[in-house]
Formats: C-alpha cells, sequence, structure tokens
C-alpha cells in the first residue's frame, strides 16, 4: 500500500533504529536523562528560546501551552480551523477551562484586523483575554504557510493588547523549508512554541514545547501533571534527536511528490485540486463526483491510502515514505478510482 494518509505513518530509519538502540538514558523526571537533556538543548537552540521540554505528543505540548499562559475562565483566540481547537477533544475547555474565541480565516491564516475584531472589550461580563494562537503549517488549511510578515503583524496586535503569542508549529519545520525562513525567526514573535518530530522528521514519537526558561519550568509540572512524565526515555528521544538533525532539509522532498501528485490528479477528469494552495506536503483533492469516503474506499482498494476529510474532499499526504515513482503509482490509481 501506499500511504498518504498523513506524514505520522512515517517508520524510522536503519541508521534511526540504530541510534535508538545505543541510545544513553535515565530517569527523565529525575532529570537525569542525557540524551534528553540534549534534545531539549539543541531543540531550544533551533528554535531561539532559552529552553525546551521533550513531550509525548504535539497534542500534549499545545495544551500544557494553554494551560501555562491562562487562568480559567480566559478566553484564547485561534482560527476556526485550528488543531488546538478542531482536534484536541475539547481540551482547552477540559484541561485549563478557557473558552475559545474563534477566528474565520481561509485555510487558517489571520490579519490583525480579524483578531482585533475578536477581541472583546474589557467588561465585567467577558472572560478576560489571553492568549493566541497560530498554527504553521496549518494541517486544515491544507499545509498552508505563514508568512512572517503576517505574524510580525498579528503579533504586534497581539501585544497591543497586552496577550501571550503560542504558536502551534507541528510543521513548522515545513514553513521554514517552503520559505527559508529559519525557524528561529518564526519563533521570535512567540511566548511558546510547539514542534513535533514524529510527522515529517520521521522519529517514532515525540514533540517539544519551548520558550524561557521560567515558562519551562512551569510547563514540566504541567506535564507531570498530566500525566507526560517519562523515565527512560532517552530510547525515544535519541530518534528524534536523529531526525532534528538528519531529516529538516530533505522535506524539500517531500514538497516536490506532493507537487507532483497535486499537478497529476489535477488533470484527472472528476477530481479537483486548487494548484495555487499547495505549498508543503498535503495536498487536498475535491471529489465531486461521489463521497469522499466512498472514494477513500475506492482508492483503497488500487493500493493506496487516503484520508476523507469532508463530504467531498481527500487529503494527501506525502512523507519519506513515499517515493517518487509511488507518486507516479498513486497518481495512476487516482485516475482509476474516479473513472464511474
Amino acid at each position: 500500500m501506499i500511504d498518504l494518509r498523513s506524514d505520522t505513518v512515517t517508520k524510522p530509519t536503519a541508521e534511526m533504529r540504530a541510534v535508538m538502540a545505543s541510545a544513553e538514558v535515565g530517569d527523565d523526571v529525575l532529570g537525569d536523562d542525557p540524551t534528553v537533556q540534549a534534545l531539549e538543548a539543541r531543540t531550544a537552540e533551533v528554535l531561539g528560546k532559552e529552553a525546551a521540554l521533550f513531550m509525548p505528543s504535539g497534542t500534549m505540548s499545545n495544551q500544557v501551552a494553554v494551560r501555562c499562559h491562562t487562568q480559567p475562565g480566559d478566553e484564547i483566540y485561534l482560527d476556526a480551523n485550528a488543531h488546538i481547537f478542531f482536534y484536541e477533544c475539547g481540551a482547552p475547555a477540559a484541561l485549563s477551562g478557557v473558552t475559545c474565541g474563534l477566528i474565520p480565516a481561509p485555510r487558517g491564516i489571520f490579519g490583525a484586523a480579524e483578531l482585533h475584531a475578536a477581541i472583546r472589550p474589557s467588561n465585567i461580563h467577558f472572560p478576560r483575554p489571553a492568549l493566541v494562537c497560530i498554527e504553521n503549517t496549518h494541517n486544515r488549511g491544507g499545509g498552508s504557510v505563514w508568512l512572517i510578515e503576517q505574524i510580525a503583524e498579528v503579533a504586534d496586535e497581539a501585544r497591543r493588547h497586552g496577550l501571550s503569542l503560542h504558536l502551534d508549529g507541528a510543521r513548522l519545520w515545513n514553513a521554514s523549508v517552503a520559505t527559508g525562513v529559519a525557524e528561529a525567526q518564526y519563533a521570535q514573535h512567540f511566548d511558546s512554541v510547539s514542534v513535533c518530530f514524529s510527522k515529517g522528521l520521521g522519529a517514532p514519537m515525540g514533540s517539544a514545547l519551548a520558550g524561557s526558561a521560567e515558562f519551562i519550568r512551569r510547563a514540566r509540572r504541567i506535564r507531570k501533571m498530566l500525566g507526560g512524565g517519562m523515565r527512560q526515555v532517552g530510547i525515544v528521544a535519541s530518534g528524534a534527536l536523529y531526525a532534528l538533525e538528519h531529516h529538516r532539509e530533505r522535506l524539500a522532498e517531500d514538497h516536490v511528490n506532493a507537487r507532483r501528485l497535486a499537478e497529476g490528479v489535477a488533470a484527472v477528469p472528476g477530481l479537483e485540486v486548487n494548484l495555487a494552495e499547495v505549498q508543503t506536503n498535503i495536498v487536498m483533492i475535491r471529489t465531486p463526483r461521489m463521497p469522499a469516503e466512498q472514494f477513500a474506499e475506492r482508492l483503497k482498494g488500487k493500493g493506496v491510502l487516503a484520508l476523507a476529510v469532508g463530504s467531498d474532499c481527500i487529503r494527501a499526504v506525502t512523507s519519506l515514505m513515499v517515493s517518487r515513482e509511488q507518486i507516479d503509482q498513486a497518481v495512476a490509481a487516482f485516475a482509476s478510482a474516479a473513472c464511474v
């Protein structure tokens, strides 16, 4: 099967497995796992922050950040399709007691004016504005990329209102490769940044939260409270560190493959792809002639896995598990599945 469901399906390379097998470990909760410490220090360096904290997942990383930045009854601001709101099980309300001020935003990208309009005035009847969250690249936006100028504009508006900023940068590596803007340049506008090692970078698990030393000290306590304290986790942290050092630049290959897939599928009668929206490794494919779930089943029968993410939309994601040759095979499978 050619698996285009997500870049989370990546498996460790042989080189990564070898590094993991020989990793030096300790008890991370007690603070003596040297491999975790090395990963956290390197991640903080790449992001231009004082400190970082290894997390089991991106969801925990985001939600620990929300908890650290807010108090129960506060309001956070993010676009209506943000992962933090859409895919994290209602965690802002359940774990932090905050409400979400949702901003309608094409492909997940909003401006200072939209943020300004969403922020409620100071009034005893309203929740206290506390935090702005940006997702870059944007999952439900089809891998859309925030330009650094757009982030700077929103960050300036947030600061004028005294709000903190968090970056859900699960695929920040992809944004950096696509634009040539270093991760630290993106991160400089935020008080906290979450990044993921188990998507395009290909590690078996793990994310990290970065920020000031004081922020990460608080985050470590919240991580423990939520059950995220880990023991000899250097085994998987070594895979994440290997991915960070060796797999970032190769993301450009995934972007090239996504473009090739998009152009091939766009030429198939009965399928629609907006090529202008294919910026990184995610391709959104419309299926106007049949329900997306039905199309995904037909595609599976042709040897390709992809996700139905709407009534008439298929999402295909390229990764290190998919070669250029397999992309061409996938295009042929899409063409065959589209025949009615």
